[in-house]
């Protein structure tokens, strides 16, 4: 079995038994796959979820951003504070761009002046924190009037009975599906983090793929907290917290490899939502809050290992 296969086994044989595991809890726990339920956890994975579908793409060029927590911090926190002083829209396009900006920069540092990825987006998602901190003075930012502005449909409507949130997430998951695996942007990225050197003697522009990559994780960043920030009306400083773990462990969990070249946007997505009734069953067991992290982390750890074992051909090396 080749390199590929082997890697290919390794993420179904780990996704299926995560799946597995959580239809068990389904039995265990009757109200898991209640509507309500089910409803009310598509609700709350749908902003890490969208953040998930632009780092999918980072991902499988090759590269890793961990600046998206506290980005989406940063443009909640202005999408929330411009809405009461300019006006809904104007903070909407506020908060993506801000998003998308951010995205450059990153693409900059990381395609361009050639860092590593891991320490790059890592010094600024503290970048981010400070500039967040420094724009509110520390403060949270609340919408004056919550029940009185079309701005609160983002986050807390329902369109054809589906909540908005979840909506905007399968149509942004079904555009930049297509963008990934129907056009030459989405072939390249696999080029790049396939082979980079390769992609290159193929006159592919790898500084220019992986810029775009990170502007696209930006904007889907920037779009994620306009729905964040409409679905709860207010935004603090620590907002985006712990969310890029979240991102990450979906992505890998949906199959997504961090040694670049494979992945998918559905994949990632599944990922999220797999991640996100489990953590929903170890609330409903009663479990303290914080065993959602360990189990985070053992997700990543655990999939990244199999990753690479494949790769090896062994497991203990």
């Amino acid at each position: 079995m080749t390199g590929e296969g082997r890697r290919i086994t390794a993420r179904q044989a780990a996704g299926g038994l995560i799946v597995a595991l959580v239809v068990a809890a389904g039995f265990a726990i009757p109200e898991l796959f209640s509507p309500s339920n089910i409803t009310q956890v598509l609700r709350q994975v749908s902003v890490t979820g969208i953040i998930a579908i632009g780092v999918t793409f980072v991902v499988v060029v090759g590269r890793l951003d961990l600046s998206v927590g506290s980005l989406l911090s940063l443009c909640a926190i202005v999408t929330v504070s411009l809405h009461d002083k300019v006006s809904p829209g104007a903070a909407i396009a506020a908060g993506i761009g801000i998003g998308a900006l951010a995205g450059c920069v990153n693409g900059y540092l990381v395609a361009v002046r050639r860092l590593n990825s891991l320490i790059a987006t890592l010094a600024m998602l503290s970048v981010f924190q400070g500039i967040s901190l420094l724009y509110s003075g520390g403060q949270n930012a609340l919408i004056a009037s919550p029940d009185g502005t079309w701005f609160a449909t983002i986050g807390r409507g329902y369109v054809f009975g589906v909540p908005m949130p979840v909506a905007i997430l399968i149509v942004l998951s079904i555009i930049m599906s297509v963008l990934l695996r129907k056009t030459l942007f989405g072939a390249q990225v696999f080029a790049v983090g396939g082979n980079q050197i390769a992609a290159v003697y193929s006159t592919i522009s790898a500084k220019r793929v992986i810029f775009a990559t990170y502007v696209v994780s930006g904007t889907m960043t920037g779009i994620a907290a306009v729905i964040f920030g409409s679905r709860v009306m207010a935004a603090q400083n620590d907002s985006g917290s712990g969310y890029e773990l979240a991102v990450l462990a979906g992505i890998i969990l949906g199959g997504t490899s961090l040694l670049g070249g494979s992945g998918g946007i559905f994949r990632s997505v599944f990922g999220i939502v797999v991640l996100g009734f489990i953590q929903n069953a170890l609330l409903l067991l009663g479990l303290p809050y914080y065993f959602q992290w360990l189990i985070t982390w053992v997700i990543i750890i655990g999939a990244v290992w199999l990753d690479v074992a494949s790769v090896r051909g062994r497991v203990f090396a």
